[in-house]
């Protein structure tokens, strides 16, 4: 059996003992420990400092569409990294595959920005409406990284990914499979930079009480904080809402898979 089949199938089982070992991958403390413990978290820890930068409003269009550019290069990057490969066999992107995924981190870096070319390119003035383009437009935009996952890797979504039965046999490839894998990581990604936006966004509506106005220098630490803290705790739990090991039930499948498969259910490797 895939050798992440083997370490999920027996460590992912439920919600909280992913969450477990997603907080343990993720803990700062590691940067004190062996090389190999830090290769396990530097590509998860990667992203902060880009998501932080990237849910500010700045002052103007160029540094928002600087910062959503680097924050989705980087997603890009990550989903492409961390796919499943199983049906690729060595082939090398084609012209198309990245087009397509240029013309993701373009969009996706327009719409991040969005809030910020409507206020700075409209002139909006209305109290009520920049509350609306600075708390609220973000959330949605923000849960948009799902689109990102889908185009990253729509590979696995035609040409499928290998699917094992309860044995640990290689049974085929499923594209049923593959478009099941990429939709869960999608959501994900959704719950992940959704709620990372959300939460600041709602906290500086709530914060905009009599003191937090006579003290307006306290507003934007508590927004970094808040982000960063967002931040920290949605990485593992939005990681861990579906297991590394999925699972597709056999009539879902390619029915040439079926006649080699053993047991109600075949099972997979989802990427992260």
């Amino acid at each position: 059996m895939d050798p992440n089949l083997q370490l999920w199938k027996s460590h992912g089982q439920s919600f909280l003992s992913r969450l477990k070992t997603w907080f343990n991958l993720l803990d700062p403390s590691l940067l004190l420990s062996s090389d190999a413990e830090i290769l396990k978290a530097h590509a998860l820890l990667g992203s902060r400092e880009q998501v932080v930068a990237s849910l500010l409003f700045h002052s103007g269009v160029k540094p928002a569409l600087f910062w959503q550019f680097l924050l989705q290069g980087y997603n890009a990057g990550f989903n492409y990294m961390n796919r499943n490969t199983s049906a690729e066999q060595g082939k090398k992107a084609s012209l198309k595959h990245l087009l397509l995924i240029a013309g993701t981190v373009s969009y996706t870096t327009f719409a991040g920005a969005l809030p910020q070319i409507i206020v700075n390119r409209l002139r909006v003035r209305s109290p009520p409406l920049q509350t609306f383009c600075r708390s609220i437009l973000p959330i949605p935009l923000s849960a948009l990284a799902f689109f990102n996952v889908l185009t990253i890797r729509n590979e696995e979504t035609e040409t499928g990914i290998q699917v094992f039965d309860r044995n640990g046999n290689a049974v085929g490839v499923s594209r049923a499979a593959g478009e099941k894998a990429v939709w869960e990581t999608a959501q994900s990604r959704a719950v992940l930079f959704g709620t990372t936006a959300a939460v600041p966004n709602l906290l500086s509506l709530l914060l905009q009480t009599r003191f937090f106005q006579r003290n307006s220098l306290l507003v934007a630490p508590c927004r970094h904080i808040s982000v960063v803290l967002t931040l920290c705790l949605m990485v593992p739990v939005s990681f861990s809402l579906f297991s590394p090991v999925g699972t597709i039930k056999r009539e879902k499948v390619e029915k040439e898979l079926l006649p080699g498969a053993v047991g109600e259910e075949l099972i997979y490797h989802r990427g992260l």
